[in-house]
């Protein structure tokens, strides 16, 4: 195994680039007026076919905390951890069917202005700051780190290398980013081709590499079946509850992944919050018409069916080959092995020219996703600060060329708090990262989506105590419940951590926080009036679906119940 690109992985690389920008360019050039508007610019200005629209939905979503965090977690726990993956299929069949109506029949192009249309002003004010900051501080930047780092790795560079990495990925994501939605939206057709064909070549080497080490020859099928006997427990959907025997490391695996348990609690809520509520996401297809959006989020679900394959699998080949010492121990800090490591070390063994399409593989899935928070950032922005605050009769030249400026800003701000990991990103993991500091908000921002879009009695002053609840119970749940109410009570059972100390799941204590926030917000309603002014008007009609839409919800559900009952 090396990690050394040669020339040929060079070539392949670079012809990738020239093929992505050269495509964004002639797609720029096309249909460019002489004057953007804002519509054009954050919109795509209602261009986007659906397969554009699916394309670039999962090029936004898988980046480089999934090829290493998931396939880390592939090592570590297994199959398990595809619910991430597989629920969201269903979630997105669930935004398709009944959130995308409201948000195109009222006309929603971002997520604070749906606030300040459901709720009021003050409520839209301090999302609005909340998603910047979010975006800018904890999303780019985790995502610019861990993407720099995992092809740095790949390259055999040092930290002069890092940086330039970090420089690199941030210009290719600007070069895309200033042409607008519709750039954005068909390079990734492009970029989401090479994650998966690159993807796919990497799971069928590391599939090989297993069956090679057990004399089965060069068989991808052959060393998937050795997977499931070499590896049982890592194929297994639904981890057991740990008791007073558990060892350890099956505690902690639990933590991360608890059981049956997590799929009445939090899971819902991290993959309904990020894909039905996500500026970053539902922006896709905000400018398309309803069947188009809904075919698009459809592709997308049928789409992400197949990414365990590409970002988990591999990860679970890579235990089996440490397991039987296949992996050299380069790969190993203090004798153990990282699991962020995982994909890495697959990719080592890649044959020349290959390994230069999994690197572009990687690079596409990165720059896909800085580019679509980039653009998100500067449409949240431009339309929700700029436009409202600083200069309420501006142009929409100025509004584009504005949002062109924001994002340059975000991309500066990303390399210079990653350029020497200020945030500490590399302590904490990637992945870890961005959970901690989105899931103390989701309970609060989706119980405010939810119940604002189907409630008409939810009110703005409901809403806000709803936000403050769900972060004041996400925090109580996480860091003070066991020590406070006990460590087995009716609505949880703690758990010691690898630390020593009792920790509740982090997707029950989503749950939790959920409930409560819910409750606080049915509460505080109820004062109002029976229909708020502000409710959206709702109609059957809105949630009509055609025959080909009904045909790809079934196509969606039957894999999906095939998977969990083969994998159970």
């Amino acid at each position: 195994m090396h990690n050394k690109l040669v020339n040929i992985d060079y070539i392949v690389f670079i012809i990738y680039f020239f093929i992505v920008a050269g495509y964004g360019y002639w797609i720029y050039q096309r249909k460019k007026k002489k004057t953007m508007d804002t519509h054009d610019f954050f919109l795509a200005e209602g261009s986007l076919t659906w397969w554009a629209i699916g394309a670039s939905l999962i090029a936004s979503n898988i980046s480089a905390e999934q090829f290493i965090g998931m396939s880390g977690n592939g090592f570590f726990v297994g199959i398990a951890v595809a619910a991430y993956e597989w629920i969201a299929a269903l979630a997105l069949i669930i935004v398709a069917v009944w959130f995308m109506p409201v948000y195109l029949k009222n006309k929603i192009f971002t997520m604070p202005q749906f606030l300040k249309t459901r709720y009021n002003e003050t409520v839209s004010l301090i999302m609005t700051v909340f998603w910047l900051f979010l975006y800018v501080f904890v999303n780019i930047t985790a995502i610019m780190y861990l993407g720099a780092l995992a092809i740095n790795n790949l390259v055999g560079g040092g930290p002069d290398m890092l940086h330039l990495i970090m420089v690199v990925l941030a210009v290719f994501a600007i070069f895309i980013t200033l042409g607008g939605m519709k750039v954005i939206g068909y390079t990734d057709v492009i970029q989401v081709l090479v994650l998966i064909i690159g993807g796919l070549a990497t799971t069928y080497i590391a599939l090989t590499m297993v069956s090679e080490k057990f004399g089965l020859g060069k068989d991808a099928i052959a060393g998937f079946h050795q997977l499931l006997k070499d590896a049982p427990d890592h194929f297994h959907m639904i981890l057991s509850k740990p008791d007073a025997n558990t060892p350890q490391n099956d505690v902690n695996k639990y933590l991360i992944l608890p059981g049956i348990a997590m799929y009445f609690a939090g899971q819902w809520i991290v993959n309904l919050n990020y894909w039905g509520c996500n500026q970053y996401i539902t922006q896709r297809a905000l400018g398309a018409n309803l069947q188009t959006a809904r075919t698009g989020i459809l592709f997308a679900a049928l789409l992400k069916l197949m990414m365990p394959v590409i970002v988990m699998l591999p990860g679970i080949a890579a235990y089996v080959l440490y397991k039987n010492g296949s992996l050299h121990t380069e790969m190993a800090t203090g004798g153990k092995f990282n699991p962020d490591n995982a994909y890495s070390s697959v990719l080592g063994f890649l044959p020349n020219g290959l390994k230069g399409l999994s690197v572009a593989a990687l690079t596409a899935a990165i720059v896909a996703s800085l580019a679509g928070k980039a653009n998100s950032i500067s449409t949240i922005f431009t339309l929700d600060i700029y436009k409202k605050y600083i200069k309420k009769e501006a142009t929409e030249n100025q509004m584009v060329w504005v949002g062109r400026a924001t994002i340059l800003a975000a991309m500066f701000f990303s390399i210079a708090f990653t350029w020497n990991d200020l945030l500490g990103i590399s302590k904490e993991g990637g992945f870890t990262f961005i959970q901690k500091y989105t899931g103390f908000i989701s309970p609060g921002i989706f119980a405010m989506f939810i119940l604002g879009m189907f409630w008409k009695r939810t009110t703005g002053v409901a809403a806000i105590a709803g936000l403050i609840t769900g972060f004041v119970m996400a925090v109580i749940f996480n860091n003070y419940a066991p020590q406070w109410f006990g460590h087995e009570t009716f609505m949880y059972t703690a758990f010691i951590n690898d630390k020593g100390v009792y920790e509740i799941p982090f997707l029950i204590a989503m749950g939790w926080s959920f409930f409560f926030t819910v409750l606080v917000m049915v509460v505080l309603s109820m004062f109002g009036p029976k229909i708020n002014p502000k409710a959206f008007a709702l109609d059957k009609t809105m949630f009509k679906l055609s025959p080909s839409t009904i045909l790809l919800i079934v196509i969606i559900l039957l894999v999906l119940m095939g998977l969990y009952l083969k994998f159970w």
